[in-house]
């Protein structure tokens, strides 16, 4: 009973910006778990070369290149994988981006494309994909917070006002849609060793106040995010909706 609770198998998974870092394990992980994946990027190089991978380990993988930030894209590249591949039944809202510098300074053009890579691309690709989920009234929809969805840090609160829009929004997607079926809820990652945070990571400094300040005592490894994952994806959660579940090491409990 309990490995069916957690079951993904012959279920598909879209998960954007998944050619690398957290997008690319948690589709590993769904795979893994028995789940097609449609792994979703803007770079088709970098997209073949992650599908390479996965078929190597026995995985089902489309791909799905489109820009998440493109609401017309969405829609076209949404409907026409559900018309002519089959259903998307689990979405992973994980792309986006990170800039950093002090807020007196930060250029206005980047507080616009923040907000377009990691605001308007969870609202374009979750409306795009739950109009197919609402009319089989079902579907998982997890969107990618992070740590500052709750925290702050210098040097990049228009980071954090966005993945604080993220969790909002993930609220507001579980109150429209959970009549339907659906349960949106979103995983809010601490500090993992990921491209994106690659300058942090080759900095001594930083490394040494992240281990100090978090219970864990270290840097959080991709893989550890795909339990939580799973446990969205599957029946596991049919009664678990608009959530944010914080997987930092326990950053978030401590001071």
């Amino acid at each position: 009973m309990s490995q069916q609770l957690f079951d993904v198998t012959n279920k598909t998974a879209l998960i954007t910006g998944s050619s690398q870092g957290i997008g690319f394990a948690l589709a590993r992980g769904l795979a893994a778990a028995g789940a097609a994946v449609v792994l979703n990027g803007r770079d088709t190089k970098k997209l073949a070369d992650a599908a390479t991978v996965l078929s190597a380990e026995d995985a089902t993988v489309h791909l799905l290149a489109f820009d998440a930030t493109d609401h017309d894209a969405v829609r076209v590249a949404v409907d026409g994988f559900e018309r002519d591949t089959g259903p998307i039944d689990i979405l992973v809202n994980n792309a986006g981006m990170q800039f950093r510098t002090p807020l007196e300074d930060f250029p206005a053009d980047m507080f616009g494309k923040l907000l377009a890579t990691n605001v308007s691309s969870v609202f374009n690709v979750g409306q795009a994909v739950a109009r197919h989920m609402i009319g089989r009234g079902a579907g998982k929809i997890i969107n990618i917070a992070s740590v500052q969805t709750s925290l702050a840090r210098p040097g990049i609160a228009p980071y954090t006002a966005t993945k604080g829009a993220v969790g909002n929004l993930t609220k507001g997607m579980a109150t429209d849609w959970a009549q339907h079926g659906l349960q949106c809820n979103a995983i809010a990652p601490g500090y993992f060793d990921t491209p994106l945070n690659a300058a942090l990571v080759a900095d001594p400094d930083f490394s040494a106040w992240l281990e100090k300040r978090t219970p864990a005592g270290r840097w959080g490894k991709v893989e550890e995010l795909v339990g939580a994952c799973i446990f969205l994806a599957s029946a596991a959660s049919g009664f678990v909706n608009g959530q944010t579940i914080y997987v930092d090491g326990g950053i978030t409990a401590s001071l």
